[in-house]
């Protein structure tokens, strides 16, 4: 299993930026996918997933509507458009991936494999 992020980068409030997750190694359509996100001297949090079973869409409270999460299986890719982006939205973001999770969960422990992270960082 290989997940490879990109996409991050420099942006000012109120901008926007789509990351990719690129998996490979295992069956993209029939597993847990889910957006992580770590701020410096903070807890990994979740931002966002795609549950195992139905392909339904998860979201943290804390992005307002501002983020979504979307996914090509041709391509075998996971996307995170983020708009209205703020300071506060500072982070390395991971992609995670779980082959026996059942629907999608948000504690971090439960995932098993994990993208190296790309930077994201917004200036006020």
């Amino acid at each position: 299993v290989q997940l490879v992020e990109s996409g991050g980068g420099l942006v000012q409030a109120g901008g926007s930026l789509t990351l990719s997750c690129a998996a490979s190694g295992f069956a993209f359509d029939e597993n847990a996918i889910g957006w992580f996100r770590q701020a410096p001297g903070k807890d990994r949090e979740g931002v966002a997933g795609i549950s195992s079973s139905d392909r339904s869409t998860y979201y943290a409270t804390s992005i307002n509507g501002r983020f979504t999460i979307s996914s090509d299986s041709a391509k075998s890719t996971v996307y995170l458009h983020m708009n209205n982006l703020e300071p506060e939205d500072t982070a390395v973001y991971y992609c995670a991936a779980d082959l026996d999770m059942l629907g999608f969960s948000w504690y971090t422990g439960a995932w098993t494999y994990w993208g190296q992270g790309t930077q994201v960082t917004v200036s006020s």
